[in-house]
């Protein structure tokens, strides 16, 4: 596969056209998820799709794109909180919908844009929650469990934070406390709806940082929808341009980050740098 594939754009039509991928894999060559045709409609509309793609396993790859563009509902069909109006959704080589609930949740873990309250829960006992799949509301929480979310709360620098209130916690703080909660999870995959959202650049790049050394410690997969475009290419190995609710490019930083793709993205005239340490891509509005 090249490393960035994406059709020319009319200017005039509303939508970009649908884009053709070839398959994508990760570092020991496969595909967790693979999408043939999606499309998810609400309210008369078409808000997503239709999509074809494959994502690849052992890599975090990185949505971007306007407002609207179809992030949180691709992220949300990834993760079985929506049914796709049309199309095929598959997970590890099976259709999703045939996956339990709970074997799912040992797959995947799922962190919408904002997460549910939290109540008076300490840190210690919202990360505890991500062994749920593993032991069932009346299971016994065993010394593994224990060893899990002890280890989850020591890889999101949290351990200190451990019977603090969740609610009590920094915007940054409280984003670590819920990846304690996934990484607790033991899953093989995590989907991220703009955990970043809200934070300050230094508490950005802790979230992120932090999620890009798991994948490249376990390869577990990640795929995190993410606001900040030059945020995305400093940490994703791949990404996926989305506008309109169609994907209208993919490619890794580097590849896609051209002006005339950022232009189709998002309708101004924006101009790429190399960082001077890194080379990673760095975009700017002209």
């Amino acid at each position: 596969m090249s490393q960035l594939d994406f059709p020319a754009r009319d200017h005039a039509a509303a939508r970009p056209a649908p884009v053709q991928e070839p398959a994508a894999t990760g570092p020991d060559g496969s595909v967790l998820f693979a999408l043939g045709d999606v499309q998810v409609d609400a309210g008369g509309q078409t808000v997503l799709g239709p999509v074809s793609l494959d994502l690849p396993a052992g890599r975090m790859t990185g949505l971007i794109g306007p407002n609207g563009s179809g992030k949180s509902t691709l992220l949300s069909v990834l993760g079985r909180q929506r049914a796709p109006s049309s199309g095929t959704v598959r997970f590890n080589g099976r259709p999703i919908g045939g996956w339990q609930r709970r074997g799912f949740a040992r797959q995947v873990a799922y962190l919408p844009q904002t997460p549910p309250p939290t109540g008076s829960m300490t840190v210690r006992e919202l990360a505890a929650l991500g062994r749920y799949p593993w032991h069932g509301a009346l299971g016994r929480f065993t010394d593994a469990d224990r060893a899990k979310v002890a280890d989850a709360l020591a890889q999101a620098a949290m351990t200190g934070f451990a019977e603090r209130f969740v609610d009590s916690l920094s915007g940054g703080e409280r984003q670590r406390a819920w990846l304690a909660m996934l990484l607790a999870q033991d899953t093989r995959c995590l989907l991220l709806d703009e955990p970043t959202a809200a934070l300050d650049v230094a508490h950005q790049v802790e979230v992120l940082e932090l999620v890009r050394a798991r994948v490249r410690a376990t390869q577990m997969t990640a795929i995190v929808a993410i606001h900040d475009l030059n945020m995305a290419a400093r940490t994703c190995d791949d990404l996926i341009a989305l506008r309109g609710g169609r994907m209208l490019a993919r490619g890794r930083p580097g590849a896609l980050m051209r002006a005339t793709t950022l232009y189709d993205l998002y309708g101004i005239p924006m101009g790429v740098l190399a960082h001077p340490k890194t080379q990673a891509p760095i975009a700017y509005v002209r």
